[in-house]
């Protein structure tokens, strides 16, 4: 790994200098997608830019590796059951990165889930402007993850 980053808590979430906030609709129930959050080394098998994901610090944290390179090492902030779960990114080897808090909130929507994903970020000007560009396919790469997840719960 190559830098650490800021050790920032959960109200990251609402203060970052970027925040970039996706939502979708889940058929499996709120209680099935957090078991899916949960299962660390699953990850792969439903969001495809992770190429290689692993607990750590006796599941307190992540490793993960996403396809191309990049790599993250993890605190859990926040795993309330079937309603939210939260890391922060502690060390990575992402250029102008300087803190990462990714949250996702679960809350019921019919007999299935509204996922409510939220990318809390600090970074140098050119990271935070790459993003704002990037935003389309962060939110596309979201909605494909939820959609693989749900296929992966449905398939038991």
């Amino acid at each position: 790994m190559a830098h650490p980053l800021r050790a920032v808590t959960l109200d990251f979430v609402d203060s970052a200098p970027l925040r970039l906030v996706f939502t979708t609709e889940a058929v499996s129930p709120p209680e099935a997608v957090f078991r899916g959050l949960a299962d660390i080394p699953g990850w792969p098998d439903w969001f495809d830019a992770v190429a290689y994901a692993r607990p750590t610090d006796d599941g307190a944290g992540r490793e993960i590796r996403l396809k191309g390179g990049v790599r993250f090492l993890e605190t859990i902030m926040a795993e309330d059951r079937a309603e939210r779960y939260a890391y922060r990114i502690d060390r990575s080897n992402a250029p102008g990165l300087h803190a990462l808090l990714e949250e996702w909130r679960l809350s019921p929507s019919g007999t299935g889930t509204r996922v409510r994903y939220t990318f809390a970020v600090d970074g140098t000007a050119v990271l935070r402007t790459a993003l704002r560009l990037g935003r389309p396919g962060l939110g596309h790469a979201f909605r494909r993850a939820v959609r693989a997840l749900d296929r992966r719960l449905q398939a038991g």
